[in-house]
């Protein structure tokens, strides 16, 4: 165990505790869905990347273009800091601490729960697509705070998990995006190459 763990339900366990009850009595309607999203929305986040791609291309502007080349790479670092800090700190699930009744089966031991990863995730993909292409990120902003909240919903995070994932996966996105906004040259050299259809139309 860590010397720094963090004891989740001294922060906001009472307010995990309410949201999971409120889960259980909630419809099936409502539940079916925000269990789904937590599951398999981060493929939003993807699909949102690759339009972002194809939009900047189709604009022929290298600077746009460089930062939706990243993006994916953009997304993998977020990951791994974020995941880095989970070692450090080894929160433990709070299904497993409090032994709440979830809609999603409870991670095993040595899973970490702070922060999420899937906040993260969901955040940095939203942070790059804010730098690149405002368009795109009016729907991935949104879609991250929800995924944020489906992962607190379904029992796998505290509330405070997925707030501290959100703006780990925000700033490091947002500084990496603004990093390669700089790489424009690059892709101007790019484009005079085999390489070409990944930066332009033609």
């Amino acid at each position: 165990m860590s010397l720094l763990a963090l004891d989740g339900p001294a922060v906001d366990g009472s307010l995990y505790t309410w949201l999971a009850g409120l889960a259980q009595r909630a419809p099936s309607w409502l539940d079916g869905p925000v269990t789904a999203w937590s599951t398999y929305g981060l493929t939003l986040f993807a699909v949102l990347m690759v339009a972002g791609w194809w939009r900047a291309r189709a604009a022929a502007d290298p600077a746009r273009t460089a930062m939706a080349l990243a993006a994916p790479l953009v997304v993998v670092v977020a990951f791994l800091v974020d995941t880095g800090i989970k070692s450090v700190f080894q929160e433990q699930r709070p299904c497993r601490t409090l032994h709440t009744v979830t809609l999603e089966a409870c991670p095993p031991l040595g899973d970490w729960s702070f922060p999420s990863n899937h906040a993260a995730i969901a955040a940095a993909a939203a942070a790059v697509l804010w730098v690149a292409d405002r368009r795109l990120a009016a729907i991935a902003v949104p879609a991250a705070l929800l995924m944020a909240f489906s992962r607190v919903w379904v029992g796998a995070h505290y509330p405070h998990d997925v707030v501290l994932g959100l703006a780990v996966g925000a700033l490091i996105a947002w500084l990496l995006a603004r990093a390669a906004r700089r790489a424009a040259p690059l892709v101007l050299r790019l484009g005079r190459t085999p390489l070409r259809p990944l930066i332009a139309p033609r």
